[in-house]
């Protein structure tokens, strides 16, 4: 009796070890997988998700309307204003002119544009916008549109304007100094707020561009 007894405990003890055995060899291996690096953006605060945008419709100096579509295929940094703006215009585009000279060297299908988008189209017409965008840097895109699209457009992106009346017919514009990024896939992906700092905004699109096409 007790010899059956020490023969269903050894058989016992046998398939226990031979479960353990199997259990770690057939086991399924865990893979780890992580999650890519957030990038370490110096100015650019990106909207995460990034929110899909409505189609627009500007008006460009060659005629050809400026669309959504059109910009679609890399980022495009967009910034509204006018060109008797006294101060915040002209500086806001000589910074983004130094930071498009740093991104220069990046190959053309990926390299950012900057979108001036004038909020005066009775005085900005779209020839005399896209002078005024060249003047700071000839690959800056100038437009405009007239109402209700032009205001369609900056609400779009989150941005205001609003005219300011003054003495006799003289007027002026007041608009958001926010600089607003558009994805390559056409959606609303960032926001750049002053003080602008033209290094950090080239170091910032240009890993944009590299690493988000």
């Amino acid at each position: 009796m007790s010899r059956s007894i020490l023969y269903v405990l050894i058989a016992a003890v046998a398939a226990g070890l031979g479960l353990m055995l199997g259990q770690r060899h057939f086991q399924p291996l865990s893979i780890a997988i992580e999650a890519p690096p957030a990038l370490k953006l110096l100015t650019v605060r990106l909207i995460e998700p990034a929110r899909p945008l409505p189609d627009f419709k500007l008006s460009s100096a060659s005629g050809n309307p400026l669309t959504l579509d059109r910009l679609k295929g890399r980022w495009t940094v967009v910034f509204l204003g006018f060109s008797h703006c006294p101060d915040v215009c002209p500086t806001t585009l000589t910074d983004l002119a130094r930071a498009q000279k740093q991104w220069q060297s990046l190959p053309e299908n990926i390299r950012p544009r900057v979108l001036f988008v004038s909020v005066d189209p009775a005085r900005d017409t779209p020839k005399l916008t896209a002078e005024y965008a060249a003047y700071f840097h000839p690959e800056t895109l100038g437009a405009t549109a007239d109402e209700p699209a032009l205001g369609d457009f900056a609400k779009s992106l989150g941005l205001v304007y609003m005219k300011m009346p003054a003495e006799g017919e003289i007027y002026s514009m007041d608009h958001s100094a926010t600089l607003v990024l558009i994805d390559p896939q056409g959606r609303l992906a960032g926001l750049i707020r002053p003080p602008l700092d033209a290094n950090a905004i080239a170091d910032d699109l240009r890993m944009l561009a590299e690493t988000r096409p």
